[in-house]
């Protein structure tokens, strides 16, 4: 499925020697880098120049205290502490960024197991996660030490696996984060498969927290394995690491003390470098050191999953047929059904629009179409049809999946509200349209490419070879938009649905969206479902007009008739709250007094009558059910249809409210 469609984490833009700039021109950044390469070429270079002085023995001197020859003495072998100090860097930076792999690579694979393995799988991977972060870090080292026994590679194991909860709490919460966001949701209806998912998508939208999270559990790593080797848990004779070397220091710590302290000071010279890095990193990166969909199951009833539906007679030209939708979530007091047995038809190269207040159940109502509802939601119907295919319909294989995906991606096009929201923010915008090319037509990197290009340039983007290369942050909102459009258009889409397309954008934008969208409507022949909250845009764009109250449709008319021969006391209000030249200036605005029903307790009776100036007793009894309009243009569900309303009907606030 086609759709341009919101990240918790947002990745820098800037290129990477901007961002090492930015660490540089700190003082934190500046000592923590300075110490970490300090370490790192001491960890590479010291064995190589000093690795034979380090390991001779001079029976002359045993354990001799700091001299010009010994800076800091030396042991009971008569071997050089200050050469052993610096020759042990290696075996100690290693040891400790084993560990650190070892826990992230166990990390990452624990944090993202539930997008891997689904949702029940997930939550006791979860579970898992939650019991092992409960219990203390150093008793867990200690538990894995004693199982995987002395030695450094004992040591390695326990170290990483006693890190690795911690890291995978922190995993879990940033692909949450991430995971239920619209390009993402997006992606997987378009049956993306969730490694690509992952990899592509989620992984490089919270890497800069990983990171920063990384450096700076290096530096507690580091004193972790210095501690079980001072313990006599980790490295053993002959191999020596600062942390055996303190332990070999202890027992003339009164009388030389600068055999045990030595190799402690050059732990808490490595632990602040990498923790100073990982500071300074996270300082430049404005990332938190600390913190850093599936498609719907339906079980529809009164239906058989996957039963043929026979085209009705003068259905042939249909795009969409929607009869009786319904769509629920759970409740503690029962289903939540925030979308109540909505049904209309769109025909090829036909604008429809939808109107209503928030919450009234439009964009559900699309989401329902573009199968984009999710988890526990469910969705129901007599017939939900995209060009003539029963979407609600089970594929019969694995193979009859990917043609429907096939279908969809090239046949329905979804653009949605929040432009900066719907794209990826870590790929560039050219790189998003062509993976629609890629993984729904087929083509080629080069071809997927092109066409991208193309595509920009037929919504009017400005230069679209420059713009392609581009990241969704250096568009404007309304380029955004354009190019959500663009992302719609990679196929050849039947019907597009554009869910409240100029929120947030200004006036002239507006325009320029909505008479693109009437240019596309045009040119490719495609039918239009447009959601908005605005009378006067979809009576500027669309044909028909479907006003939505409390998930039902209470009238259905032409656009032309909006203005002058709307029935339903809603639509007249909805009509008569928006001001235009002729409105008076020093009366104050018509407002719909009261508050839009609760979709978890909708009254008996027509949800509109607490509110309704032409509320009887049958109207707080009985719902008006949706019916052909006399004249025959339009539907309408009320019992006072075209009844005018008196100046001595309206309700109060208090009335509406009560």
């Amino acid at each position: 499925m086609t759709n341009a469609t919101s990240p918790a984490t947002t990745p820098s833009s800037r290129p990477v020697g901007s961002r090492l700039s930015r660490v540089l021109r700190t003082p934190v950044g500046i000592v923590g880098l300075g110490l970490l390469t300090l370490v790192l070429l001491l960890a590479v270079f010291a064995p190589i120049l000093w690795g034979d002085r380090a390991d001779a023995v001079d029976t002359d001197n045993i354990l001799a205290g700091p001299s010009a020859e010994h800076w800091v003495g030396t042991d009971n072998l008569g071997r050089d502490l200050f050469y052993r100090v610096l020759v042990a860097t290696r075996l100690s930076i290693t040891l400790a960024l084993l560990a650190t792999a070892l826990g992230t690579a166990v990390g990452l694979i624990l944090g993202t197991a539930p997008l891997l393995l689904g949702r029940r799988a997930g939550r006791l991977v979860t579970a898992l996660v939650n019991i092992l972060v409960a219990f203390p870090g150093l008793l867990l080292v200690l538990f894995f030490a004693v199982v995987f026994g002395v030695g450094a590679q004992g040591a390695v194991l326990a170290i990483g696996l006693a890190g690795a909860p911690s890291f995978a709490r922190l995993c879990q919460t940033l692909v949450a984060g991430v995971a239920d966001l619209d390009y993402v949701a997006a992606a997987r209806i378009a049956g993306v498969n969730r490694f690509r998912i992952l990899f592509r998508h989620v992984l490089p939208n919270i890497a800069e927290p990983l990171v920063v999270n990384v450096t700076i559990s290096a530096g507690g790593v580091l004193l972790s394995f210095a501690g079980l080797s001072f313990l006599g848990l980790g490295v053993q004779a002959p191999a020596y690491d600062w942390g055996r070397l303190m332990q070999d220091g202890l027992a003339g710590i009164y009388i030389h003390p600068l055999a045990a302290l030595a190799p402690g000071i050059m732990v808490i010279i490595a632990g602040l470098a990498f923790n100073l890095t990982g500071e300074a990193i996270a300082g430049a990166l404005g990332v938190s050191p600390v913190t850093g969909v599936t498609p719907a199951l339906r079980t529809p009833t009164g239906r058989t999953p996957g039963a043929e539906l026979a085209h009705d007679a003068g259905t042939e030209d249909l795009v969409l047929d929607v009869r009786d939708l319904h769509v629920a979530f759970p409740g503690a007091a029962g289903p939540i059904r925030p979308v109540r047995g909505v049904t209309f038809t769109v025909r090829a190269g036909e604008a429809v629009g939808v109107v209503g207040e928030s919450g009234s159940g439009k964009s559900l109502t699309a989401l329902s179409i573009a199968q984009l509802v999710e988890e526990p939601g469910r969705v129901d119907a007599h017939r939900l049809a995209f060009c003539g295919e029963d979407l609600l319909a089970a594929p019969g294989d694995r193979r009859g999946a990917a043609e429907r995906d096939r279908r969809l991606g090239t046949s329905l096009a979804v653009v949605f509200q929040d432009p900066m929201t719907s794209f990826n923010p870590a790929m560039r915008i050219g790189s998003q349209l062509a993976e629609v090319g890629r993984h729904h037509q087929g083509l080629d990197r080069r071809s997927a490419a092109a066409r991208a290009v193309d595509r920009l340039r037929a919504v009017r983007v400005r230069d679209p070879e420059r713009r392609a290369r581009q990241y969704p942050h250096e568009f404007s909102g309304g380029m955004r938009q354009r190019a959500m459009i663009g992302m719609g258009l990679m196929g050849s889409p039947r019907l597009i649905i554009a869910d409240e397309p100029t929120t947030a954008l200004d006036v002239t934008v507006q325009s320029q969206v909505l008479a693109l969208l009437q240019d596309v409507r045009r040119e490719q022949g495609a039918a239009l479902l447009l959601i908005s909250h605005d009378v006067s845009v979809v009576s500027d764009v669309c044909d028909r007009v479907l006003v939505m109250y409390a998930g039902r449709v209470v009238e259905d008319l032409p656009t032309a008739d909006l203005h002058t021969r709307a029935r339903h006391p809603y639509t007249r209000a909805l009509v008569a709250a928006v001001p235009d030249m002729a409105t008076d200036l020093d009366a104050p605005l018509a407002t719909i007094p009261g508050q839009p029903v609760d979709p978890s307790a909708v009254p008996a009776g027509c949800a509109y009558a607490a509110r309704c100036p032409l509320a009887t007793a049958l109207c707080r009894e009985q719902d008006p059910v949706l019916v052909t309009a006399d004249g025959g243009a339009g539907r309408v569900a009320c019992w006072h249809a075209g009844e005018p309303v008196l100046a001595g009907d309206r309700p109060t606030a208090e009335e509406a409210t009560a």
